[in-house]
């Protein structure tokens, strides 16, 4: 088919007489006498250069652009948060209870209501510089640690089948709630110990969790990782604590566990400071109430409840204030104050548990050396003021 033949079909289809058309339009002409002279060579370098001041036109308006934009738009950021940022612990343990480090410096910065006590891997010396970096009162916060809250080891709590699965915790819950007939108890395959940050958990030769209060910061990332939430992170002072979270009955947790609590109630008789109840079937002492006395410790029938305070400092007697009252010998629950009455009396060392009953009860201030001391001693010095003026 020639294009003869072909311009007939389109003007059939169109309904245009296309072979005039395309009389009508000029065409080129190329080649000898042409009205279009063809180069057989290319000047490289004029091309070369042409490309670079396109390229470079092209990449300066951009570049313009951009910094316009970026200079209209800009966030400004305020230095005191990369000073704060360069005195933070750099652990991202989420203590603070930001995401990380960055994200506190910015709150504490920005924000009024932000403390600059927050990171405690960063101890003392972070808070004190953020205070004067942010122009906040530099309180030191109270330290935080992890306390296990379960006493039953593999060998003091019964197991009710052999676990033979993954080394974790979580894993060992999947298998029927876990291998410990005490559902609530710990058990035992360092979840905790893979979880921290800081090392500050290992297990003991009982598989039981053991946490080294030099090295923890309170970050609860092994409280989040425990199945079982045993795990509680709580304030250092508060050292007197039920280890256990067992809510079966007294005489179930007796057969599943050796330190467990059966609710006997025993501390919740002692405690002059009616700190500990009974609930669900187990123990629970109100922090805000506990004195840090001790008593419920030496009362505990199963020794469920355990004091984390290493030495407890013990009461003595002021000689030239004891009126040989009898009073610290009628408080004292172990016997350890004696004396005649109207002469001095003596604490015996040896008997003493550091309670503090004494110290609290004394009318005339002639009992130091126990933990609660200075506040008996301050608040005796206010009332004598106050009668005073």
């Amino acid at each position: 088919m020639d294009l003869k033949n072909i311009i007939e079909i389109l003007n059939f289809i169109s309904g245009f007489d296309l072979g005039g058309l395309i009389n009508h339009i000029p065409l080129p002409k190329i080649g000898v006498g042409g009205g279009i002279e063809a180069r057989e060579t290319v000047d490289i370098m004029q091309t070369l250069k042409f490309t670079f001041v396109f390229v470079l036109g092209t990449g300066a308006v951009f570049g313009l652009g951009l910094a316009f934009a970026a200079k209209k738009f800009s966030v400004k950021r305020d230095p005191r948060i990369d000073q704060v940022r360069e005195y933070l612990a750099g652990a991202h343990c989420g203590a603070c209870g930001f995401p990380g480090c960055e994200q506190y410096a910015e709150a504490v910065v920005l924000n009024p209501d932000v403390a600059p006590n927050l990171c405690t891997p960063g101890g003392e010396r972070a808070a004190k510089i953020v205070a004067l970096i942010t122009g906040k009162e530099p309180v030191v916060a109270e330290p935080k640690f992890s306390r296990i809250m379960c006493q039953g080891d593999w060998d003091r709590a019964v197991r009710r089948f052999k676990y033979e699965g993954v080394h974790d915790c979580r894993a060992a819950v999947l298998a029927g709630g876990g291998d410990k007939a005490c559902i609530y108890g710990c058990l035992g395959y360092g979840t905790c110990v893979r979880a921290c940050p800081f090392d500050a958990i290992h297990m003991n030769e009982h598989n039981l969790p053991v946490v080294d209060v030099s090295k923890c910061t309170g970050c609860r990332k092994c409280e989040a990782a425990c199945p079982k939430k045993v795990i509680e992170v709580l304030p250092g002072s508060k050292a007197v604590l039920v280890a256990c979270h067992s809510k079966d009955r007294g005489a179930d947790t007796r057969k599943n566990c050796q330190v467990g609590c059966i609710a006997c109630g025993a501390c919740v008789k002692v405690c002059p400071f009616d700190a500990p109840s009974i609930d669900n079937y187990v123990s629970k002492i109100d922090l805000e109430k506990c004195r840090v006395c001790g008593l419920c410790v030496t009362k505990c029938p199963t020794k469920a409840i355990v004091d984390h305070m290493p030495t407890r400092p013990k009461a003595f007697v002021i000689e030239d204030k004891c009126i040989g009252c009898n009073i610290c010998m009628k408080i004292c629950p172990v016997n350890a104050a004696y004396g005649e009455m109207k002469k001095v009396h003596t604490i015996n060392q040896e008997r003493c548990i550091g309670c503090g009953l004494c110290t609290a009860k004394c009318p005339t201030q002639a009992i130091d050396g126990t933990f609660n001391a200075k506040e008996v001693f301050e608040k005796a010095a206010k009332k004598k003021i106050k009668k005073a003026a």
